[in-house]
């Protein structure tokens, strides 16, 4: 009896090692040896391991499987263009923007100044100083070059034309006026007076039969009013200046002008301009400054309707863009190209306490087997 149990006993352990060693072997079969074994020509059967074997068919059913069944364009449409994720990137984005844009720490200045524009005044500046000068030269040569006829439009013109007998008419008032004022019997005596000294002996013997040209003063008066009261003065004049105005508007505005310092005008005007945009002083402010109401409109309305329809947009895009990806052939060359050591260390440590499991279940059926086996042979 004591023979039966040792017997049986040894039976158990040499089924329990090798259902355990077999196990385990099996196990490590999966992935050793990494590479094929060769004596001379010949191939030492099962090497490489099983996985290394077929890695190239493994690469391949795991892409298919990766697209067909995880990475699915349902699956990214569940996790990535949920209302939750959309109202979640919102509002991101809404914070971002009043964090980053609308905030009163960054001047306008100061985001050019990151975008690489530190000397944005100088360079404003100096460009409207090119635009006025540019725009002054191109008026300078338009009067240079162009009538007056031209440069005034017909209304302008009209007017001016309706207006000269309108000035012929308050020229001769203020005449009359003048010339029955006190100052103006003065200025008709020094003229007489002038026209007789001019004559020599002749106006010396009439001013000494007058005695004194005050006498043909009031006659004199009398006929400068009777001339300037006539309808004949009045339609010479009108005539005359119309003559007049015809030939000013045929000749070059800038006959007019040839007195003119056109380079002080033109550095007071650039002076001016840049006085009253004060770029320095406006640049620096926070855009929130000249938008109050940006931050609002913004996250009210721009960043909703942005996020909505590029959700939309993507969602529409999304199986073109996981064709474009060819998802299946990066999964199989990303696992072609894995190092077989490193995938069965992955492997290893993941399903460590699952290969011993098994090892032992190998062991305790192999015990279990032999135990039997020796049952058998007693009875036997």
């Amino acid at each position: 009896m004591d023979n039966f149990l040792v017997t049986l006993l040894f039976m158990a352990i040499i089924g329990a090692a090798i259902g355990g060693v077999t196990n385990h072997l099996a196990i490590k079969m999966l992935f050793r040896p990494h590479e094929a074994i060769y004596i001379k020509n010949w191939r030492v059967p099962f090497t490489p391991g099983l996985i290394p074997k077929r890695r190239d068919e493994l690469a391949r059913q795991l892409g298919l499987t990766v697209v067909n069944y995880l990475l699915t364009p349902e699956t990214f449409r569940k996790k990535f263009f949920s209302k939750d994720i959309q109202d979640k990137v919102e509002q991101f984005v809404q914070t971002k923007v009043e964090e980053t844009i609308f905030t009163n720490d960054k001047t306008i200045q100061d985001w050019l100044t990151l975008a690489g524009f530190s000397n944005m005044p100088t360079t404003i500046e100096n460009k409207i100083e090119a635009i006025v000068e540019g725009q002054f030269e191109s008026m300078k040569n338009t009067l240079s070059t162009k009538s007056i006829h031209t440069l005034l439009s017909a209304d302008i013109q009209q007017t001016i034309d309706a207006k000269i007998p309108v000035a012929v008419r308050h020229i001769l008032e203020k005449g009359e006026d003048y010339f029955l004022s006190p100052e103006g019997e003065l200025t008709i005596k020094a003229m007489i007076d002038d026209f007789l000294s001019s004559k020599g002996s002749l106006g010396g013997m009439i001013n000494m039969f007058l005695g004194d040209s005050s006498s043909l003063v009031a006659k004199v008066q009398r006929e400068l009013i009777k001339f300037l009261q006539a309808p004949g003065t009045t339609a010479l004049l009108t005539k005359i200046f119309t003559q007049e105005w015809d030939k000013l508007k045929e000749r070059p505005a800038m006959d007019f002008l040839q007195d003119i310092r056109f380079d002080s005008i033109l550095m007071k005007v650039q002076g001016y301009v840049k006085e009253q945009l004060a770029v320095e002083e406006r640049l620096d402010h926070p855009i929130s400054y000249y938008w109050p109401e940006g931050n609002a409109w913004m996250k009210e309305t721009v960043i909703p309707q942005v996020i909505e329809k590029a959700f939309v947009k993507a969602e529409e895009k999304l199986e073109d863009v996981l064709k474009r990806l060819n998802l299946q052939e990066v999964v199989r060359e990303q696992v072609d190209s894995f190092p077989v050591a490193k995938l069965e260390e992955l492997v290893l440590g993941i399903s460590k306490r699952e290969f011993k499991m098994i090892t032992v279940l190998g062991a305790v059926l192999g015990g279990l087997i032999g135990i039997v086996q020796g049952l058998i042979v007693y009875f036997i």
